[in-house]
């Protein structure tokens, strides 16, 4: 049987896209999101509580949540294909990398998109302090993350995996590409030269993601 991935267009069911092919696993996508009324949040919901994406179910129906577990779980599952590095050393950067990102990326992310959700404010003002602070926590963090991971990434250009995916879709938000472009041009540079790799262009492409 298939695995079916809850996701939709632009988001970060894009770098579980990128697994999923790169393990040549077969798998059909069910769209489902907050921003999308006819998509199959319902669904969505009784097997993911929160509601949010990517969520994977598998052939025997276990459910998978957090793009960073889904990545680690498929990279672990399917040695063989490059999601995971095959060194002990390289693989423990890859790990602490992907949960860098879920633990101090995606948060902030989310208070940007949605910055009524924290805080007691209702004022449109108070609501835009709080996103530009976010925004200005995640721009710091991309900072100090490739500071501290662009050595793994650039170890993995040949084969890009789990690292590279989520990295180069989650940079793609809240305008961490344009801040990256005037603080570090290296990571700029970075970030292009994996997005022309065959494992990752596709699925940006389909996602619209390119350019």
């Amino acid at each position: 049987m298939p695995l079916t991935l809850f996701g939709s267009q632009g988001s970060g069911s894009a770098a579980v896209e990128m697994a999923l092919r790169a393990a040549e696993l077969e798998y059909r996508i069910v769209r489902a999101s907050e921003w999308e009324p006819d998509s199959a949040m319902p669904d969505l919901r009784k097997i993911n509580p929160l509601g949010q994406i990517p969520t994977l179910v598998l052939a025997d129906g276990t459910v998978l949540t957090e793009s960073a577990a889904i990545l680690i779980h498929l990279g672990l599952a399917y040695p063989g294909h490059d999601l995971l590095p095959e060194s002990t050393v390289h693989r423990a950067s890859a790990l602490r990398g992907l949960v860098f990102i879920a633990a101090n990326c995606y948060p902030a992310v989310s208070i940007s998109d949605y910055p009524g959700r924290w805080t007691t404010a209702r004022t449109k003002s108070a609501q835009e302090s709080v996103r530009r602070a976010a925004r200005a926590r995640l721009h710091h963090n991309w900072d100090i993350f490739f500071g501290e991971f662009s050595e793994e990434l650039e170890r993995t250009q040949s084969s890009p995996g789990a690292l590279a995916f989520l990295a180069v879709v989650v940079s793609r938000w809240s305008g961490t590409r344009q801040h990256l472009s005037a603080s570090s041009g290296k990571a700029s540079k970075l970030l292009a030269v994996l997005e022309e790799h065959p494992r990752i262009a596709g699925v940006l492409s389909q996602h619209s993601l390119l350019g």
